[in-house]
């Protein structure tokens, strides 16, 4: 057993408002965190490397192992589908390391109510203004007009979710928003679920006690 049992970290926001850029910066600050790399659907967009950005499968495939209960969430996003495996999350928790998730409201819910649920912290980033969102999205470049126009009537649905969730950060200034998130995961850290050792330290402090009797 670890010292410490490892967090669920999700990061939820509209696409746009910056969760995807505080989640790199996350993994830059420490390197012991897991990104939990999402299996799709859909195709592979120039650069992107199955496996290491997301984990390319076929409808069959996808199908299958959410019959088998191999994910721990999934959502149709855009005409595709996207999960988490759940193995690879059971693993890394059980071994004390963190694993960070770049998820939508569904899929935060249902890792909330899942068995995994207890170790979860969930955090969503909200735009300083629906203007900024759209001049972000725009700023990206990797949309077309007919994309970005549908991720804003979709940014909404999103932010109705804001108050499902552990923390809210209202991201207006990246280095302010991104310290923020390092003080909250510190401090989730020392959750009493967090820590399995602390029982049996508890114990052996009540032996010491009656020792003294």
């Amino acid at each position: 057993m670890t010292d410490r049992r490892g967090l669920l970290i999700i990061l939820s926001s509209p696409s746009g408002a910056g969760k995807s850029t505080l989640a790199k910066q996350l993994m830059a600050w420490d390197p012991s965190l897991k990104f939990s790399v999402s299996a799709t659907t859909r195709d592979p967009r120039e650069g992107e490397v199955d496996k290491r950005d997301y984990f390319f499968v076929s409808e069959a495939d996808f199908r299958k192992a959410v019959s088998q209960g191999e994910m721990l969430e999934h959502a149709h996003v855009f005409g595709n589908n996207y999960g988490s495996p759940k193995s690879p999350v059971e693993a890394a928790i059980g071994a004390g390391r963190d694993v960070l998730f770049d998820i939508d409201w569904q899929g935060a819910q249902q890792i909330r109510t899942s068995a995994l649920g207890p170790y979860t912290l969930s955090i969503f980033i909200l735009p300083p203004s629906i203007p900024e969102l759209h001049r972000r999205l725009i700023s990206r470049g990797q949309d077309t007009t007919e994309t970005i126009a549908k991720r804003m009537r979709k940014s909404w649905d999103e932010i109705s979710h804001w108050d499902g969730y552990d923390y809210v950060l209202v991201n207006d200034s990246l280095e302010e928003t991104e310290e923020k998130l390092k003080t909250i995961i510190k401090a989730e850290r020392m959750r009493v679920a967090q820590q399995p050792r602390l029982s049996d330290h508890v114990r052996r402090l009540q032996t010491e006690f009656e020792e003294l009797k």
